[in-house]
């Protein structure tokens, strides 16, 4: 079509086509008018439903925290208040009289290794189930998810037998044990979805450099892991750390009891006697190591999060 044939269309036209268009312009205009009205109200209230959770959860924290300060009169008396002054010897009484020390020590012990063993065989199980197929592969893979619907509760009394069957119970290795194997299907499950989103030319490199398996898994492979490896360690760190109801089944001895055993012991000894200020110093106590890792590797919680979504 020539220039003076466009010409002459875009003419024939005239305004009465423009104003056959105008409404349709209007109709899109009001359209996106209503979905960004939409979307800013959708997102006054996620934004407010945010704030109102935060709230929910530090101000108890905030509150454990001023009442670890106060003595027992301020409590029952002022329990809102802020403290009169900075009482650190109720911290000293929780971890020496409240035996909340013997508990941290017990419970790192426990943690290290069974957080070690955890993340060891957890790495090298999700590794090769991502990396080589094999026949039973899949089914392997569906044994550990399926674990992670088993119910610890529906275990209690195979395992008591078992564990002191084989001369564990009441041991903090036997402990150790237990968390790792309730912690690997989870763990097995983070990680295999992970290592599926490294590059396989990186591996492919280090083949031809000479390296072989073990060696490109552990000097190749797993430090590419390392976001996902802080982030499922967290996780698993968190939950060996607040684990409460294996360890009254498995830990009879009060030297050997974990710091949930410990707090509840706490709660129920100094409820009755009445010296809550101690009470609230080993909560403020137990709750700082958890604080504390989170604050540090958050960031890299979250880029293991969301590194999985990217490949």
């Amino acid at each position: 079509m020539s220039e003076q044939t466009m010409d002459a269309a875009v003419i024939e036209r005239g305004p009465q086509a423009d104003q056959a268009d105008r409404p349709t312009k209007q109709a899109e205009q009001e359209a996106g008018r209503g979905r960004r009205v939409f979307d800013g109200t959708l997102n006054v209230f996620s934004h407010a439903f945010l704030v109102v959770w935060g709230l929910l959860t530090a101000l108890p924290l905030l509150w454990v925290v001023l009442s670890s300060f106060k003595d027992d009169a301020e409590i029952l008396g002022d329990p809102w208040g802020l403290p009169s002054a900075l009482r650190f010897d109720n911290f000293a009484r929780a971890w020496t009289h409240g035996h909340i020390g013997q508990y941290f020590v017990n419970t790192g012990i426990v943690l290290v290794g069974s957080l070690t063993l955890t993340m060891l065989l957890g790495a090298t199980a999700a590794y090769a189930l991502a990396r080589y197929k094999f026949v039973g592969s899949r089914l392997v893979y569906f044994v550990f998810v399926g674990g992670m619907m088993f119910p610890v509760v529906l275990a209690f009394v195979p395992l008591f037998k078992i564990v002191g069957g084989v001369g564990l119970r009441d041991t903090l290795p036997g402990l150790m044990l237990i968390y790792t194997a309730y912690s690997l299907p989870f763990t097995v499950f983070f990680l295999t979805a992970f290592f599926r989103t490294l590059p396989d030319a990186v591996a492919e490199a280090a083949y031809i450099d000479g390296c072989g398996p073990f060696r490109t898994f552990f000097r190749v492979m797993l430090p590419m892991a390392k976001p996902g490896l802080i982030s499922v360690g967290i996780f698993n760190f968190l939950g060996h750390w607040n684990q409460y109801l294996l360890p009254v089944v498995l830990i009879t001895s009060d030297e050997k009891q974990v710091l949930a055993q410990g707090l509840a012991n706490l709660a129920i000894s100094e409820g009755y006697r009445g010296d809550y200020s101690r009470l609230f110093a080993g909560l403020t106590l137990a709750m700082l190591p958890v604080l504390v890792v989170y604050a540090v590797f958050q960031r890299q919680v979250q880029s293991g999060l969301t590194a999985g979504q990217m490949k």
